[in-house]
């Protein structure tokens, strides 16, 4: 199977193996890869995600040939387009409408592009390898970028820097990238991955149950105003008085030692 999900020390790491096409993903490996998805989110045991591609790409995107196949065949019948990556629920590899309040972490190895440029947009730490390169291509195949990232980037970015992106859909290189504020690092190739799980690592010293709230914290308040943001924040904070992880690092403080998380 060519979406690689492995799992050591609380970190997953999420490999999309599929060269050949530069990692673009057909139906079959993006529902493949929505299902790793759900399965990091339900896992206790699962606190950060690294999500990465095989050799010189990252994510071409969507498999325009089998999406060129799917759309003349709605064409054809009259159809309403439907996305073929989304379930049920419209949830989709690119994490749209699928929430997963645990950090996850890119790093792009190279091909950065449409539908994989919007699942780099769902990260929270980017690490990106100086080989590597970005473009919101959709524009260019007559589409939008409706993976999220039409809503996403312009609060991620300064208008300008959005727009520049998402209207001349430019390609741009790993350092451009980390001076418009997309990528936190830039690494050479083979320091890539390292640097993804160093990263993984630190945040894995803190306990998972406060670092998911207060990445549902972020992501919910961004959706509110900053008063229904603040009432989130409050709900969040104040339940994690009663976990036994607070407890643990209060005491761990006290006793001058290292603390041991249980996710409780």
């Amino acid at each position: 199977m060519p979406i690689h999900y492995d799992k050591s020390d609380h970190i997953v790491r999420i490999t999309i193996d599929r060269y050949e096409k530069r990692n673009a993903l057909d139906v079959e490996h993006g529902i493949a890869l929505l299902d790793a998805w759900k399965a990091f989110r339900d896992d206790d045991d699962a606190w950060v995600a690294i999500v990465t591609g095989v050799k010189t790409a990252f994510c071409a995107g969507g498999d325009l040939g089998t999406l060129g196949t799917t759309s003349a065949s709605n064409r054809k019948n009259n159809d309403a387009f439907s996305n073929p990556f989304a379930d049920e629920n419209n949830a989709r590899w690119t994490l749209k409408n699928l929430d997963v309040f645990k950090p996850i972490i890119a790093a792009v190895n190279g091909h950065c592009i449409a539908g994989g440029f919007e699942l780099f947009g769902a990260t929270d730490i980017r690490i990106a390898s100086t080989q590597a390169f970005f473009q919101i291509a959709e524009p260019r195949r007559g589409l939008i970028a409706f993976g999220g990232t039409t809503s996403r980037l312009p609060r991620q970015l300064p208008w300008v820097h959005a727009m520049e992106l998402l209207l001349t859909a430019d390609r741009i290189d790993a350092h451009r990238a980390l001076e418009l504020g997309l990528i936190n690092e830039v690494v050479e190739p083979d320091q890539l991955l390292d640097a993804a799980y160093r990263w993984a690592r630190r945040i894995t010293q803190n306990a998972p149950l406060a670092v998911q709230a207060a990445k549902k914290s972020a992501v919910l308040a961004f959706r509110s105003t900053l008063q229904e943001g603040q009432v989130i924040e409050d709900q969040l904070g104040e339940g994690l008085f009663a976990t036994e992880d607070a407890a643990e690092g209060i005491a761990a403080f006290l006793e001058k030692r290292a603390p041991v998380w249980r996710a409780r």
